[in-house]
């Protein structure tokens, strides 16, 4: 199951297994609705300030988790082992918005 970067798409290890998580335009509306924001563009910049909670960890990555197929809620994501413990589920929820909204990697000889 090799994530493709290209759709936005990450792998991590939750729990032991390997997942893909994708922030989908389905997530991230659900992402817009939890933390109460009203477009894209403030999820976008929420983000963007590099200061998030361990809830916002929490759903960030059972967003994704959704997004790539399989089905989590927040709950059962804040009860899953992470390799790397709090810093491991920021570098994941890093990677995933990233992966959905760019980042100083990112090329512009994208297709």
């Amino acid at each position: 199951m090799a994530a493709n970067r290209r759709r936005g798409e990450v792998e991590a290890v939750l729990d032991g297994q390997a997942h893909r998580l994708c922030l989908t335009l389905g997530a991230l509306a659900e992402l817009e609705d939890a933390f109460a924001l009203e477009d894209i563009a403030s999820l976008a910049q929420r983000f963007g300030s590099g200061r998030l909670s361990a809830r916002d960890l929490t759903r960030i990555i059972a967003a994704g988790l959704r997004g790539g197929g399989t089905p989590a809620t927040d709950e059962a994501v804040a009860a899953m082992a992470i390799d790397g413990g709090a810093a491991g589920a920021a570098r994941i929820a890093s990677e995933l918005l990233t992966a959905a909204f760019g980042g100083p990697e990112e090329t512009t000889d994208r297709p």
